[in-house]
């Protein structure tokens, strides 16, 4: 089997990539990593790697999402990327852009969904009561945090847990259930 090409979309300090990157098997290679930011962290994480790490600035596109996605999508392709990986991207992705990687885009959010879509996810679960709290890894479709469900884990929540403390054992958690979507993807889409 032919490993698939990912590309990793990042933001920040790329704690999730890492767990790729360390997690690489037989159904995936991480290929390229790009970031938006073009300081992000991640970015030397995965050059320290040896992966090709290009930042590609959505500031001086200004409010035309459009016009950054389709210059983010030449260079997806130029690579020859078969499937993208969110790892912390910090911004919502066009309809365009969505259909375009329709199947091959996925994402890693901080809860069980359905519950808890969208921001603020460790705060809402305390806030909510829950027992327990955990990461979906999904395909990503137009509607945020609503695609088809890959993977989940959980975890319990601790009496005295706070959003800080849940989020940072949650990161566990993400690191040990990502690998293991995208590993899934890759194989169904071989």
């Amino acid at each position: 089997m032919t490993k698939k090409r990912v590309a990793v979309l990042i933001s920040g300090r790329g704690s999730n990539l890492q767990a790729l990157l360390d997690a690489e098997q037989d159904a995936y290679e991480i290929a390229l990593v790009v970031s938006n930011v073009p300081d992000a962290a991640g970015l030397d994480r995965a050059r320290e790697r040896g992966v090709e790490a290009i930042a590609l600035d959505h500031k001086p596109y200004g409010k035309d999402r459009a016009a950054f996605e389709r210059d983010l999508d030449a260079l997806l392709i130029e690579r020859r990327i078969e499937i993208v990986a969110l790892a912390g991207f910090m911004r919502v992705l066009t309809p365009y852009f969505v259909r375009a990687w329709a199947g091959r885009l996925i994402n890693i959010h901080p809860s069980l969904l359905p519950k808890f879509p969208g921001t603020k996810t460790h705060e809402r679960a305390l806030a909510a009561g829950e027992t327990e709290h955990g990461a979906t890894v999904h395909l990503v479709v137009e509607e945020v945090d609503a695609g088809e469900i890959i993977g989940q884990a959980s975890m319990p929540i601790l009496p005295g847990d706070t959003p800080e403390t849940l989020a940072e054992r949650l990161l566990a958690v993400e690191h040990a259930l990502y690998p293991r979507c995208l590993a899934k993807l890759a194989a169904h889409l071989a």
